[in-house]
């Protein structure tokens, strides 16, 4: 059991983390392959409850069909559904793509918007992949991504104790620099497959929590 930190010890902790996952993962990006902005937006859509390989493997051909916004926005729904049955939870995800393609032309010039709210409104994405699709394409830093795998990490290295992914981000927001915040995210994800898997392992081995102990 990790104790209970105050708000200097989890600055002081959370610094310490960083610069291991530095050295650890010295570049780290999405795990996602995308080539345009809408690309990366229906990526991460299909990404959750899924893994980013599966997804990987379905956008391999999907993106060789469409190829623009437009392409998505006038897809066959029964079709598509069929493209992306391999990601899961296929008919709200494929439903939920050609929603946005078409308000992303209708209201946003077909441009991905860069603004949270923005994002926000359109279906399936909420703040995680929000904040993903902002930093990724317009490297703009509004919050921290918080996954299945910073969700879990963030309590076992002491970091936070809730398990709301939005009360978990405000906690984050606390204790790391601004300018990491991001990156902090993806190397996280990086070193909990990797190292600390979700399955119940001896964390002995974890260079993290050796670094914390």
């Amino acid at each position: 059991m990790i104790k209970k930190l105050s708000l200097n010890e989890k600055k002081k902790r959370a610094r310490k983390i960083i610069n291991k996952l530095k050295k650890l993962y010295p570049k780290t990006k999405s795990a996602l392959n995308y080539s345009n902005d809408f690309e990366l937006l229906a990526a991460v859509i299909m990404s959750a409850q899924c893994t980013d390989k599966m997804v990987n493997i379905v956008t391999d051909s999907l993106y060789k069909k469409y190829k623009s916004v437009e392409d998505f926005a006038s897809a066959n729904l029964n079709t598509f559904e069929k493209e992306i049955k391999s990601t899961g939870f296929y008919r709200n995800k494929a439903k939920n793509i050609i929603n946005c393609a078409n308000i992303i032309i209708n209201d946003h010039n077909s441009k991905v918007p860069d603004k949270m709210e923005d994002l926000l409104r359109l279906p399936g994405i909420a703040r995680k992949s929000a904040n993903i699709i902002i930093y990724l394409t317009y490297g703009k830093t509004e919050g921290i991504a918080v996954d299945t795998h910073v969700k879990r990490l963030s309590k076992v290295l002491g970091l936070s104790n809730n398990t709301n992914p939005v009360k978990i981000e405000k906690d984050l927001i606390q204790i790391l620099p601004k300018e990491e915040w991001m990156d902090f995210s993806f190397r996280l994800v990086d070193y909990g497959r990797e190292f600390c898997k979700a399955k119940k392992h001896n964390h002995e081995n974890c260079p993290l929590t050796k670094l914390i102990s």
